[in-house]
């Protein structure tokens, strides 16, 4: 039995690992032994409330358990050189004598091994020793940092508990390791942008959300209520949950509504009640996601592919040769541009694509496409005509109905 800041502490006499954890620990913390028997009592300096370690020795114990997680369990081993050059990797800029040092400490420790009898020296753990090292490393937690916002919404709460202490490890050990890491710093200089209008995310009412994920997870059907946005009504029916996508800033139920097989794309922000059944699921086994993605069903629209032509200008022609429409893309020079042709899913999001290219592209081919866009930009035209002539218009249908109903008045009264 012993004392842990001034709180009894035990550990078993025949336990060797442990004595040397103890035995490390004296001489890094200045412990005092009050004997060197085995079982033996020991007090730690006194624990003072207010106090952290210093970035130094945080960035030594971080450098130390770095060097932990990648030294392999093989007999084969893994040189100093080799280590080296991984810590650096992770931004962990020091010296050969520093990781040869660590790792000299670390064996007093934990049950290291070094193969002397090869050229050059390899470090591994013992073999046959299970070690369990709990934490994460710094690209571990770089990793979760970055990802933790877009798994949020496809996660159900059950598994996001379970993740939520390495996603608060992950930040506490980015924030004790900034000042001296430049790699801990990573989240500082990359993110990722939207590539359209920065709307704002729709609210999700959490508890429907994990109902729907729950349904999920156990393949059974759900009765709902949901919100057409496009007829504005509220429906009442029984879905098949069959996938979850996050699209943007909206996530999509993609489901078919029993009795139908069609496969349809549901907003969960728009669901009012979600009551999961004890009905299995129809149509589990024969959905593929992947698939079912690669159809670009989630563009909505008709999945249908169709032979796109179209005249774009040279500006335009330029930055859709870096970013191709179709793998089939080609580009013909003009006198006073390019013609474009590519195999295209005709979906919404590529009429809205050619209306956001305004007069740098115009439809060629399908006829069906161009008489479509070409009645979208008239209407939006005339939408967009100088007010002063809307306002003269909008008067002269007045004055128009004014006089078609004193003509009416007039003859009903004769």
């Amino acid at each position: 039995m012993g004392t842990l800041r001034n709180k009894p502490f035990a550990y078993s006499p025949v336990d060797p690992d442990l004595q040397k954890v103890i035995a490390y620990r004296h001489s890094a913390t200045q412990c005092t032994p009050v004997n060197s028997s085995p079982g033996c009592f020991f007090t730690l300096p006194p624990h003072k409330e207010n106090t952290v370690p210093s970035a130094k020795s945080h960035s030594t114990v971080s450098r130390q358990w770095e060097l932990l997680k990648l030294l392999p369990k093989r007999d084969s081993g893994i040189t100093v050189t080799e280590l080296l050059a991984r810590l650096d990797t992770c931004g962990y800029q020091t010296s050969r004598r520093t990781v040869e040092r660590d790792l000299v400490d670390l064996s007093l420790v934990f049950p290291l091994q070094c193969s002397e009898d090869s050229s050059p020296q390899a470090w591994h753990w013992t073999p046959g020793v299970n070690v369990e090292l709990q934490g994460i490393t710094l690209t571990e937690a770089l990793s979760l940092a970055l990802v933790e916002d877009a798994i949020r919404p496809l996660l159900p709460a059950s598994m996001l508990s379970v993740l939520e202490p390495r996603f608060v490890h992950a930040r506490r050990k980015l924030k004790g390791l900034e000042d001296d890491n430049p790699a801990a710093r990573w989240l500082e200089k990359v993110a990722a942008v939207r590539p359209d209008l920065n709307l704002q995310a729709p609210d999700i009412d959490p508890h429907r959300l994990e109902s729907l994920q729950k349904a999920l997870i156990n393949e059974s059907q759900v009765q709902c209520q949901y919100y057409s946005a496009h007829t504005d009504k509220l429906s009442e029916m029984t879905l098949n949950p069959l996938a979850m996508v996050q699209r943007g800033l909206v996530t999509y139920l993609i489901a078919t509504a029993h009795p139908y097989t069609d496969i349809r794309q549901f907003a969960v922000h728009r669901f009012r009640t979600v009551e999961q059944l004890d009905r299995p699921a129809e149509g589990v086994q024969g959905f593929d996601l992947r698939a079912y993605l690669a159809s670009d069903a989630l563009q909505f629209g008709t999945p249908e592919k169709i032979q796109f032509q179209a005249w774009v200008s040279e500006r335009q022609a330029r930055l859709i040769r870096e970013t191709p429409l179709s793998p089939d893309m080609t580009l013909e020079q003009l006198e006073d541009g390019y013609r474009v042709r590519s195999t295209l899913s005709n979906t919404w999001q590529l009429h809205w694509w050619i209306l956001s290219q305004g007069d740098a592209m115009v439809v060629e081919q399908p006829a069906e496409l161009r008489a479509q866009i070409g009645e979208t930009l008239q209407r939006a035209a005339a939408a967009y005509q100088p007010l002063d002539e809307v306002a003269g218009t909008v008067v002269s249908r007045v004055n128009e109905q004014a006089a078609a109903q004193s003509a009416a008045s007039a003859a009903s009264v004769a």
